[in-house]
């Protein structure tokens, strides 16, 4: 059974310009697919460090002396590349999607389609599970959530619904959650409206944006002059941060510049906003709201 299939594989690996004695990070190592490609392109001196914080994702380890895998959270780079004597490396690659793995076992609690414990940890050393996040956030919590994260006109009435319904009894599991939800479903396009719920309460129960942040800020100090960030986002808040920071250097406001009106922005754009290809999607329909961002890194008051 496949893992994952990599989404944008090509193209985000061209992103990342890779050079044969290069020192790379693929942030969401995954199936490997990615890592792989990577892998391809670099010759024997090169060297790549795969993140990963599922357990499942060390399967699929390649044989292959340049790599080192760490079963970690990416918001944890600079921590664990410096235990490894590293500083600075020539690129990093994310695909910030859930894999196509973790969606089929039915136990991880992410599909909307197999009944299971509410769970959805993408690290089963994580405390917080959505279970509990259904049964014990507050109702103006739950309405923040499924409203930013969610991006639900009616996420009121959802989360409003949700309190009442595990008043009466606990909801354990993916079936008795969309029981809940199934009156706030539109006729011919419940599979969408379940996706959006589930989808913001993985996003908390994994602190997604939140170590996304923590990564981009960590990313200029450990990306050398030249050296490149290729990432794939997949909801609109991931995109906006990466887009800001790619061209900003920082989440909120404006472009710093110096004395003399150069930019401060640490990244610079390179190329524009990449989405897969129809054919990609009638292939892989889990790649369609996948976009891709490409930057260089730059020296202080350089273009």
């Amino acid at each position: 059974m496949s893992y994952h299939r990599p989404v944008l594989l090509k193209e985000s690996v061209d992103g990342l310009a890779v050079r044969e004695d290069g020192v790379y990070v693929d942030i969401t190592f995954g199936g490997g697919g990615h890592s792989r490609e990577i892998l391809e392109r670099l010759g024997p001196g090169g060297r790549l460090i795969a993140f990963d914080q599922d357990e499942e994702a060390l399967k699929n380890r390649p044989e292959d002396a340049r790599i080192q895998i760490v079963n970690a959270n990416f918001r944890f780079i600079k921590q664990y590349l410096k235990f490894y004597g590293i500083l600075k490396v020539d690129g990093i690659l994310g695909d910030f999607g859930v894999s196509s793995h973790q969606f089929d076992q039915a136990e991880r609690g992410f599909s909307t389609r197999l009944d299971a414990v509410l769970d959805m940890r993408m690290s089963r050393k994580e405390a917080l599970t959505a279970r509990e996040v259904v049964n014990t956030y507050p109702l103006e919590q739950l309405r923040l959530l499924l409203h930013q994260y969610g991006e639900l006109r009616r996420a009121g009435a959802i989360a409003g619904a949700i309190v009442k319904a595990r008043d009466r009894a606990p909801i354990e599991t993916t079936g008795q959650f969309n029981e809940v939800l199934r009156p706030f479903l539109q006729r011919g396009k419940e599979n969408k409206g379940l996706a959006q719920v589930y989808q913001a309460l993985r996003m908390e129960v994994n602190q997604e944006l939140e170590a996304l942040r923590e990564f981009l800020h960590q990313s200029v100090d450990l990306v050398r002059p030249g050296g490149r960030l290729s990432l794939i986002s997949y909801h609109s808040l991931e995109d906006r941060l990466v887009k800001r920071f790619m061209r900003i250097g920082k989440f909120e406001g404006e472009v710093e510049t110096d004395f003399f009106g150069n930019p401060q922005a640490p990244f610079r754009p390179v190329g524009k906003l990449m989405v897969p290809s129809a054919e990609e999607i009638s292939g892989n329909p889990r790649a369609r709201s996948a976009r891709l961002r490409v930057a260089r890194r730059v020296e202080p008051n350089k273009g």
